[in-house]
């Protein structure tokens, strides 16, 4: 006997009647259910990733936010997340094809994300919680997470302060926004000025949101504050090593610095006050640290 027909306990003849009233109710009806008879429905598998004119090629692709001619000659990416991994890759020797994309074309939703050369879990984007992991597969490099614990207390520094800053400066600060931000995210999204107007929007008050959660009001001064705190201290663990722990390769964590600074210091970006470039100026390490990082490229 099927659940559906169990006595439910303490249910009474009247009140099986009116079950049985409400599943009526509830049923499809006879001429509906002859069309869907006809017509069963259907459960298509997922869609592929988007075609484009760069799904031909066959190495590694790694899909951040770039511009078609930074792609081809592989500079950059001007996304602080998708250049930390970009420049990650480049530093363990792994070669990738940068392929220009956004966030609508992620399967994860967010960049950036990679599909190996190499068929992994039937060609499954890799997202980017995952690379260092698939890395660490491919050319046998150190975690260096497990080898110095030093590690996630100063990535916590780029996570919160830097990152903030970060926030403000690129989608808040108005000059900043409409000098840097509009043309890197928001004009090349749609020729629609209300699509653009929608965007930009929503942007700001994505960037809003994220630094109201470590404070209950955006104070720019201590954001640029605990900026410069934060500078200071990297530019302290540097010291005169050229590499971050003293390591004799940069590494994940060379990557996430040079993912900020690179991009706070590129003046082809547009930036108006740039104040977050003038408090990194201060510490003449970090900026020799982004210039030597900068090669690789």
């Amino acid at each position: 006997m099927t659940p559906e027909h169990r006595d439910v306990p303490g249910q009474t003849p009247d009140n099986v009647s009116t079950v049985s009233r409400a599943r009526d109710f509830f049923s499809v009806p006879a001429p509906i259910k002859r069309i869907f008879d006809r017509f069963p429905l259907v459960t298509y598998p997922s869609n592929d990733l988007p075609h484009s004119a760069w799904s031909d090629k066959r190495g590694n692709r790694l899909y951040v936010f770039t511009d078609a001619a930074s792609a081809r000659h592989g500079r950059p990416s001007f996304n602080p997340q998708c250049l930390k991994w970009q420049a990650y890759l480049r530093f363990v020797g792994i070669d990738v094809d940068v392929i220009p994309s956004n966030n609508h074309a992620s399967p994860s939703g967010a960049l950036p994300f990679l599909i190996p050369a190499h068929p992994i879990n039937n060609n499954a984007p890799i997202p980017s919680s995952k690379l260092q992991k698939w890395a660490i597969e491919q050319v046998h490099c150190e975690e260096e997470q497990q080898l110095d614990l030093r590690f996630e207390v100063y990535a916590s520094l780029l996570d919160h302060r830097i990152r903030n800053a970060w926030l403000y400066t690129l989608y808040l600060d108005p000059e900043e926004f409409e000098a840097v931000a509009r043309p890197l995210y928001v004009d090349p999204s749609s020729t629609n000025s209300a699509v653009r107007t929608a965007l930009a929007l929503q942007l700001q008050q994505a960037a809003r949101t994220e630094i109201l959660k470590t404070s209950s009001y955006i104070d720019v001064g201590a954001l640029e504050a605990e900026a410069n705190d934060a500078f200071e201290a990297l530019s302290t663990l540097l010291g005169d090593n050229l590499h971050f722990f003293d390591r004799p390769n940069p590494g994940l964590f060379d990557a996430s610095v040079f993912a900020y600074t690179h991009l706070i210091l590129e003046e082809k970006l547009g930036w108006q006050r740039n104040r977050l470039g003038q408090l990194l100026r201060q510490h003449e390490n970090l900026v020799q640290h982004r210039d030597r990082l900068l090669k690789f490229f």
